[in-house]
């Protein structure tokens, strides 16, 4: 998929913006089930997302985590049960960004890291219309904030990983996002790289911006995020790291998958996924 199909699938609300129903929370899920077929891929999901919180959502492969953002999203539409963002259906929300797995995006697509920030503006200006210069300053803003502003003439196809990220992060600051999906971003990235995306983090907080951040890595998930959603097609457990990364519902999550061994007072949990398809 090319960046410009990313773009065009993601932003599918641009040209009908939903205003926010005063006093509703950012985001609500109401039993929502999603079926492929005969398979479940979710059942009975019910949560409440906060402006400015944090979410890190964890469970085994097959679990449920793309199809919950892409159904947040709008891309979606849950088989049953409702999903509302301040209130409103969220495909015609333009304050909802999107950002796919790494491996669903043509990284060869012709096009400089500021351009693909510069598209995070489209849903304010519009399709066809040229950006102002308060729209090239949003755009720099963003760069800066996620630190890779001496990269915005670079090609995408010469960024690492993180640099990749980093750039889906700017273009999500750009477009004045007040909730970022981001769909395993950690995934394929070295320790230091998975290390200087998570440090962002803050940054974001202090935006008021909220996050809901797959991935597989539960120290990761216990060290940086206040919130915890535990995952496998039902919700688990949802909380604080500290309640809901405790062995009896890790164990109903991974199953045989997860092996819990004390170490020092607390556990490591090693899951493996060398098998999984």
């Amino acid at each position: 998929m090319s960046l410009l199909d990313e773009l065009t699938r993601t932003h599918h609300w641009v040209a009908y913006r939903h205003p926010h129903q005063v006093g509703s929370p950012l985001l609500l899920l109401d039993k929502v089930s999603f079926w492929y077929g005969r398979d479940a891929a979710l059942l009975d999901l019910s949560l409440e997302l906060q402006s400015g919180e944090q979410l890190a959502v964890v469970g085994p492969n097959g679990a449920g985590k793309s199809t919950l953002l892409k159904i947040i999203a709008g891309v979606l539409r849950p088989t049953q049960g409702e999903v509302h963002v301040y209130g409103h259906a969220p495909d015609r929300h333009i304050c909802i960004a999107y950002v796919p797995q790494r491996t669903a995006v043509d990284w060869n697509f012709p096009v400089t890291v500021k351009d693909v920030v510069m598209m995070g503006r489209v849903g304010k200006i519009g399709f066809f219309r040229s950006p102002s210069r308060r729209d090239w300053e949003k755009v720099s803003q963003a760069l800066e904030i996620v630190g890779i502003q001496d990269l915005a003439n670079r090609s995408i196809c010469a960024l690492s990983g993180g640099q990749q990220q980093r750039m889906f992060l700017a273009r999500a600051l750009a477009q004045e996002a007040e909730l970022i999906l981001m769909d395993e971003p950690l995934s394929g990235l070295d320790s230091p790289a998975q290390e200087e995306l998570l440090a962002l983090l803050p940054a974001l907080r202090q935006e008021g911006v909220a996050l809901l951040f797959a991935l597989h890595d539960l120290t990761l998930a216990r060290r940086h995020f206040s919130k915890v959603l535990l995952l496998n097609r039902r919700l688990i457990a949802l909380g604080m790291p500290e309640e809901v990364l405790q062995p009896h519902y890790l164990r109903r999550a991974y199953g045989e998958q997860l092996q819990i061994i004390p170490e020092q007072g607390e556990w490591l949990g090693l899951t493996d996924t060398c098998c999984e398809s």
